[in-house]
């Protein structure tokens, strides 16, 4: 039986599950007769490379994805469609125990198929997260609002509380899911706030409890505090996409009113409730890949409001493909919307900021992701923006996002007067 821990990033379970699905796959088809043999194996073959291909090639006009997938990926899902090719094309002449291994076959080529996806963003570290995760189960250690209100808590004063939260969206256009609120150890001592609050940001196809299950960010926090009096910033882990499938880039548009929800709704809810500082000098937003994209955006669109941001790996501005696409899908054809939302262009316009700084922070294999922090950096440096490019060993995965977390959290603490 595979433990909890095991890796699904690396190591032997990855290597054991590609080879038992190729293996699968070459008994399911067999040697056979010469008519399988000499036309049907090769129509599968060509079917399945070209649906890969086919697949490979849409997957950035159709479905707007703006990273390069690897090419695992179409790989196995070139040996998914083989196999379930091979299952359809050879039932009559298959041997019950042939169909039965197909059956196997396609099921561990699909699983193999997913499982290259994860790899690419490492959204699922281990066995255990990801069963966990498709449990429903929450994060370990959280309570609700009611449970902290109950005042009955061990142990707050030394490593802080993890708090479910329903944040009310005031637009009717933006129903987002349950979050989560983290409260240092600080904040359960008498005198001690307000409190600077940071407004945390997943990828695209992510949920609120992303950078809790994955990102590190309260283990690191916690740690942070250890070094300094109990004494950390709020985070709150917001849901700026409704679903794991709705890419809105933190804006006001089809996909939903999600901008005045994390620039009004949000910091209203947390300073009302958990008694974080009104003043935007102590109000931050950090983000990972698309919530990258946010984190600059939202700043730069809103200084009355956060006064801090941190873009990992985030892109020069909203984007689900090229800029007719997002004009037409994200914006609704307003070309206005798109030019409202651009940090580039927003910060030309807006000319000197006050009490703002940022940080950039991209994996060293992101090249492209690198050129526009320095284009990004250079724009805020000419309206007094002090923002820093920060290249760390990495590339695009939520792993990468956990260490920047860790090591930028200081640098955050700092500017927000933590």
């Amino acid at each position: 039986m595979v433990g909890l821990g095991v890796s699904l990033l690396s190591g032997w379970l990855p290597v054991v599950l590609e080879i038992a699905a190729g293996g699968a796959l070459l008994a399911a088809a067999g040697w056979r007769d010469r008519r399988w043999r000499t036309r049907r194996l090769p129509f599968i073959a060509a079917a399945a490379v070209l649906v890969a291909f086919a697949a490979g090639e849409a997957s950035g006009r159709v479905f707007g994805i703006t990273d390069p997938l690897p090419l695992s990926l179409w790989a196995w899902l070139g040996v998914s469609v083989a196999a379930l090719l091979v299952l359809i094309v050879g039932w009559r002449s298959a041997r019950w125990w042939r169909t039965a291994v197909g059956v196997v076959a396609v099921g561990l080529a699909l699983l193999v198929c997913g499982n290259s996806i994860n790899q690419f963003v490492g959204y699922y570290p281990t066995v255990g997260s990801a069963m966990a995760d498709l449990r429903g189960r929450p994060p370990a250690g959280q309570i609700t609002l009611q449970q902290l209100r109950g005042n009955h808590l061990k142990d707050a004063e030394q490593t802080g509380e993890l708090v479910s939260v329903d944040i009310p969206s005031t637009s009717p256009a933006f129903t987002p899911r349950k979050e989560l609120v983290y409260l240092p150890p600080v904040w359960f001592r008498h005198g001690h706030r307000p409190l600077p609050a940071v407004e945390m940001i997943g990828a695209e196809h992510a949920a609120p409890e992303n950078w809790v299950r994955i990102g590190g960010a309260v283990r690191a926090s916690n740690a942070y505090a250890a070094h300094h009096q109990g004494r950390s910033p709020i985070l709150v882990f917001v849901d700026a996409t409704e679903s794991f499938n709705n890419d809105t880039e933190c804006v006001n548009g089809p996909h939903g009113r999600a901008e005045d929800y994390l620039v009004k709704d949000v910091p209203r809810f947390v300073i009302a409730n958990f008694g974080a500082s009104r003043d935007a000098r102590h109000w931050g937003v950090l983000g990972f890949s698309m919530g990258g994209t946010c984190a600059i955006g939202l700043t730069v669109e809103h200084p009355q409001t956060f006064g801090h941001f941190v873009d990992i790996d985030g892109d020069l501005g909203p984007n689900i493909g090229t800029k007719a696409q997002t004009i037409a899908t994200l914006y609704g054809g307003s070309a206005a919307a798109w030019a409202a939302h651009d940090p580039l262009t927003v910060m030309a316009h807006h000319g000197r900021y006050r009490d703002v700084t940022g940080r950039f922070v991209n994996g060293s294999n992101e090249h492209h992701l690198i050129q526009n922090s320095q284009q990004l950096a250079a724009a805020a440096h000419k309206v007094d923006i002090p923002a820093r490019v920060v290249v760390m060993h990495g590339s695009h995965v939520w792993q990468f996002a956990e260490d920047v977390f860790a090591r930028t959290l200081p640098w955050l603490s700092t500017e927000l007067g933590t």
